[in-house]
């Protein structure tokens, strides 16, 4: 069965249009993540989704059943936010429980579906506690049991680890991957963090400006992208893109060129200075001015000891490069000669 179906979703804010049209199909069992940049659209769909906005035209179906107009909590969705939304004078376990008890499940019920969420949170321990007693990442897991008690058809994530240090997000990702694994629930992730789309996802959903730019697997989409901006967005750092007439091609066209597939030589179609060096330890990232306004991001295997100012030649496999039109297009011709 078809977990979440979105037909010619469009919605706008008065004159305003913030979703253009948008066709898409979740499958049972798939975890998709909505990416992009900040004010594309992507929460405003998710909320579209879970019936707290309405759209303005086209059809949404959870579970084979159309929505559009069922109110959010007849939908069979369960949503978890940015902001944890725990109620303080609550125990996990009350906060877990009390979309269940407001339902009037049996407390047999209730008991027994908060143990099993948290055994697979690893909460076990902590359901006498306070959210002020918590941790901010054992916090995030609270508000994820709670939505995993609904047993939903559908769980919507809406920038869950916004609010973690880089340690917590990086565990708490993990734990979400596991989780989608063990449930195999359908799920829905926004974020604007390329690194939990790569990571995370079954299927990447790409926004720009209220519009899909494209769909499909992690490496789909970095191996494949469809034009400029999704194989900017995807990938850190980020692909180089160069005016092809720097490299004996037309004006018209832009080559891009991930980091790992340029290297440094003795001669190369590309040379320039190094004006910035990033120890990594595993990697070692050079960026150097080649004439043109962004510098050029090399990235070198291991640890190298390059100095700033340092004169450099630059090659590359042609076959790994992406040619683009002037509005950004890939073209689906040969590599440049």
């Amino acid at each position: 069965m078809t977990a979440l179906k979105l037909t010619n979703l469009s919605k706008s804010f008065g004159q305003t249009e913030v979703l253009r049209d948008i066709n898409l199909t979740v499958e049972e069992g798939e975890f998709v993540v909505f990416v992009g940049p900040s004010g594309c659209g992507k929460s405003t769909l998710l909320r579209v989704i879970a019936g707290l906005e309405d759209a303005t035209s086209g059809t949404v179906e959870i579970a084979g059943k159309v929505v559009t107009r069922v109110p959010p909590a007849k939908r069979g969705i369960a949503m978890v936010f940015q902001s944890y939304a725990l109620y303080p004078h609550l125990t996990v376990e009350g906060n877990m429980g009390l979309s269940l008890k407001q339902e009037g499940q049996p407390k047999a019920e209730i008991s027994a579906r908060i143990a099993k969420a948290a055994a697979m949170l690893s909460l076990d321990t902590y359901l006498a506690r306070r959210p002020a007693e918590l941790s901010g990442g054992q916090r995030q897991r609270v508000a994820i049991g709670r939505a995993i008690v609904r047993e939903p058809d559908l769980f919507l994530f809406d920038e869950p680890l916004s609010n973690l240090d880089a340690a917590l997000r990086m565990n708490t990702r993990i734990e979400i991957a596991n989780l989608h694994r063990s449930l195999k629930a359908s799920m829905v992730y926004v974020t604007h963090d390329q690194t939990e789309a790569m990571t995370l996802a079954d299927k990447i959903v790409v926004f720009r400006d209220g519009r899909v730019e494209q769909i499909g697997s992690p490496m789909e989409l970095y191996n494949s992208p469809a034009n400029q901006f999704v194989a900017g967005f995807l990938g850190a750092p980020s692909m180089n893109f160069v005016p092809a007439n720097m490299l004996g091609g037309p004006k018209s066209q832009i080559i891009g060129i991930r980091p790992e597939h340029l290297r440094l030589a003795e001669t190369g179609p590309l040379s320039g200075t190094v004006q910035h060096v990033e120890r990594l330890g595993g990697d070692t990232n050079l960026l150097i001015q080649i004439g043109q306004p962004d510098l050029l991001t090399v990235r070198l295997f291991g640890q190298h000891d390059m100095a700033v100012d340092t004169a450099v030649h630059v090659d590359f496999d042609k076959s790994e490069s992406f040619v683009l039109d002037a509005e950004g297009q890939r073209l689906e011709n040969t590599p440049p000669e």
